[in-house]
């Protein structure tokens, strides 16, 4: 039996909807994420120089089958205690195909998406999946399996990809494109990896992709009767009892098993919500809903970066700590959130930072020399600011 319905009838001649306009919407979308240069090392700026020709061949290209994506860039991302994130970036040629590819197929999938599914999609995000959650618990599902796939992105078979994309889209000039995003490969230290297995993490049209083979897990847990709430690759499963939540992981693995995924033996548990559970970077439990541990650790790390001693306290350092405050406020610092201590703490942390800036050594002295009143004149923001009542 096919894992994905086929649709009836299929969206036929996309090519056909690949226009300048598009494309130059496309380019657009790909600028406001800015993003490194690929393996070519054309920047943003330079493709922007000869925009015009630049799209007008990409469309003939696109068009034509003639199209050929270079291989992805590797980067590694640091995801703290020593773990790294391997990421494939693109060439800007290649984020501005697979925008508009991403752009053809989202207004054909995204009806078929669960309401809990909220990753990656138009008017969703993180605050909306975890204001999801917390009726459920307030309605007594206070136990769940809080659920991690093993190497996600890295694990997903193409050809699954592929299926599930062909089962609503006839156009085959699309879904070759798709095929060759996949296949693109990877160049390493100058040595060129073939990606014969997964969806490279860093590309454009890799969420999506995930969205529309995950869909099925959405689906099947629906029919399931289970309350859940998923965000991307990462989701739990809420639950009424222990019982029921072992049950939701026998059959989360079964459904994995169909997509060739698997869970993380190592991430993946059953918890209560009276002990807490670790969602989209905030600590959620019957207690609290504050930032987690290694959120703080990132938010720290990015003002240590910044606030090197023997560097000068000026206007421009403030400007650059007022982004990143601003960046870790907004989202961790919603009307239901309960991270106003912890904000604080990081408030006094930060200040503190800056007072060694200034006399070039750290002293608690230092306290009554520059008081909060004068970070204030020189506009620094606060966390705790943020925090509403």
């Amino acid at each position: 039996m096919a894992l994905f319905p086929i649709a009836t009838p299929k969206a036929h001649s996309l090519t056909g909807r690949i226009t300048q306009p598009l494309l130059l919407a496309s380019f657009k979308a790909v600028k406001r994420n800015r993003g490194a240069a690929g393996i070519d090392k054309v920047s943003i700026k330079m493709f922007a120089a000869n925009l015009k020709a630049n799209l007008l061949a990409l469309e003939g290209d696109l068009k034509n089958g003639s199209y050929q994506p270079l291989p992805l860039r590797r980067h590694f991302l640091a995801k703290g205690g020593g773990k790294f994130r391997p990421l494939g970036i693109p060439a800007v040629r290649d984020r501005v195909a697979q925008e508009v590819v991403r752009r053809l197929l989202t207004p054909r999938f995204e009806p078929l998406f669960h309401q809990a599914s909220f990753g990656f999609r138009p008017k969703r995000n993180c605050h909306q999946a975890l204001e999801l959650a917390l009726p459920y618990h307030a309605q007594g599902y206070r136990v769940l399996l809080d659920a991690d796939i093993d190497g996600f992105f890295d694990h997903l078979p193409q050809a699954l990809i592929k299926e599930a994309v062909a089962a609503q889209v006839a156009d085959g000039n699309i879904l070759n494109l798709i095929e060759k995003f996949l296949r693109a490969g990877v160049m390493d230290k100058g040595v060129f990896q073939p990606t014969t297995v997964g969806t490279p993490q860093g590309g454009v049209v890799s969420p999506l992709l995930a969205n529309i083979v995950l869909n099925h897990l959405d689906w099947q847990l629906d029919a399931l009767g289970y309350r859940f709430v998923r965000y991307a690759d990462d989701f739990v499963v809420l639950c009424l009892s222990k019982t029921q939540a072992e049950e939701a992981k026998t059959q989360v693995t079964h459904i994995l098993h169909q997509l060739g995924l698997r869970l993380s033996a190592e991430k993946t548990r059953i918890t209560t919500y009276g002990k807490g559970y670790t969602f989209l970077g905030f600590v959620m439990s019957s207690r609290s809903r504050r930032m987690r541990p290694k959120s703080i650790q990132k938010f720290q790390d990015k003002v240590r970066e910044l606030t090197v001693r023997s560097q000068n306290l000026d206007a421009q350092l403030i400007v650059e700590l007022n982004r990143v405050i601003q960046g870790t406020a907004h989202y961790f610092a919603p009307r239901w959130s309960t991270s106003r201590w912890g904000l604080r703490k990081l408030d006094q942390w930060l200040r503190r930072r800056l007072r060694c800036m200034k006399y070039k050594r750290f002293s608690y002295h230092d306290n009554r020399r520059m008081r909060r009143k004068q970070f204030e004149r020189l506009g620094l923001l606060s966390l705790e600011s943020f925090c509403q009542v």
